[in-house]
């Protein structure tokens, strides 16, 4: 059984190395295909050498344009590597234009499509990554489901109990692999001369934040608040796309520690010895959620619902005063919460439900 493993940005080589792992322990025949949605050596290749993971045997290179270039150029390039291959099964990972691509492209050669982190929801089809994990949850024939909670809304939408298997996040597996790791490498905390515990951590980058002046405005003036009311630095490691609108917008970070982006052990380190984070990432609520952190997300919806509801995580939108306002709420936090998001052991439940389903 031949199986191609379809990725393209930096959450999903994360979540979907344990995965990778396994099948190169195993010797499987397996191999990667990256689209190139993140191209630069911060946001990718150095995410390869700290997870030890094999290069990709296929990098179809797509960069950054429009939506419907950039999945359009995937399909193509997708397409002809599916005929080259013939895989048994694709697999995806999460909600991103890589994904859509990989699982329309297989779906239409009749290849079956395995979608890790199925049944994710904000209900906002205002967000490009809410269409792309609809569709991707309806192209495929396996539906790996970190929460019960993502399978009922899978069954809600009528799709075939059969198809449907909760397994937890892989993205536990990675951190119960990589912690200790990330906490013993280069020491990120002391270049940046902040203190462990001592720091609140910041990642800002989804389209509707910071391609919106008013909005992208805001939270930054919030941000800035928070630093001068709480007498913590504001780290932002800034995602290239954010920087380019804040030059755009003639926009101020004032009180804020803007860094390069890190790579994934230096982003670890910061996530697990924060005070608190604050993002618009769907991967880092469940990040911060399974570190013991408090975070306070920058936006109006979510679909990690499963993070408010045990208490880890609170919904600030875009408003400087809710953000300064939800800071405090979440700064009192005592209790810490049970993680949701399994026991680090999804990859090898996946990989068994494989082949176990593909194999009959």
């Amino acid at each position: 059984m031949k199986i191609a493993v379809i990725l393209g940005t930096r959450p999903e080589i994360t979540k979907m190395a344990p995965l990778i792992k396994i099948y190169q322990q195993n010797q499987a025949d397996f191999f990667i295909l990256h689209t190139g949605q993140h191209y630069t050596y911060q946001m990718d290749k150095v995410f390869f050498e700290q997870l030890e993971l094999p290069q990709p045997k296929y990098n179809i290179d797509v960069g950054s344009s429009s939506h419907a270039e950039q999945t359009g150029k995937m399909l193509i390039g997708i397409e002809k590597i599916l005929l080259e291959e013939k895989p048994a099964v694709v697999l995806v990972e999460g909600d991103t234009n890589s994904v859509l691509a990989g699982a329309l492209a297989a779906a239409k050669l009749g290849i079956k499509v395995g979608h890790l982190e199925a049944g994710l929801r904000s209900y906002d089809r205002g967000m490009p990554e809410e269409i792309n994990r609809v569709l991707a949850d309806h192209l495929s024939d396996l539906l790996f489901a970190p929460t019960s909670k993502a399978k009922q809304i899978l069954l809600g939408e009528g799709i075939d109990e059969k198809k449907v298997f909760i397994t937890g996040n892989t993205i536990v597996d990675t951190i119960f692999q990589t912690l200790e790791l990330a906490r013993s490498g280069k020491d990120v905390i002391s270049d940046l001369n902040i203190k462990p515990g001592r720091y609140f951590l910041v990642t800002l980058h989804r389209q509707e934040n910071v391609d919106n002046a008013v909005r992208f405005g805001s939270i930054l003036e919030g941000l800035g608040k928070i630093a001068v009311r709480h007498k913590l630095p504001v780290i932002y490691p800034i995602h290239p796309r954010s920087r380019k609108q804040m030059s755009l917008f003639g926009l101020q970070s004032d009180n804020l520690t803007i860094v390069e982006p890190l790579d994934f052990l230096g982003f670890l380190q910061l996530e697990s010895q924060a005070r608190l984070i604050l993002t618009d990432s769907g991967g880092v609520q469940e990040e911060s959620c399974i570190l013991g952190v408090p975070c306070v997300t920058l936006r109006d919806n979510t679909e990690r619902p499963e993070t408010l509801e045990v208490g880890s995580n609170v919904l600030a939108g875009a408003s400087a005063k809710r953000i300064t306002e939800s800071v405090d709420i979440m700064l009192k936090k005592k209790d810490k919460w049970a993680n949701p998001f399994g026991d680090g052991r999804a990859a090898a439940r996946i990989v068994k439900i494989i082949t176990e389903e593909v194999n009959g």
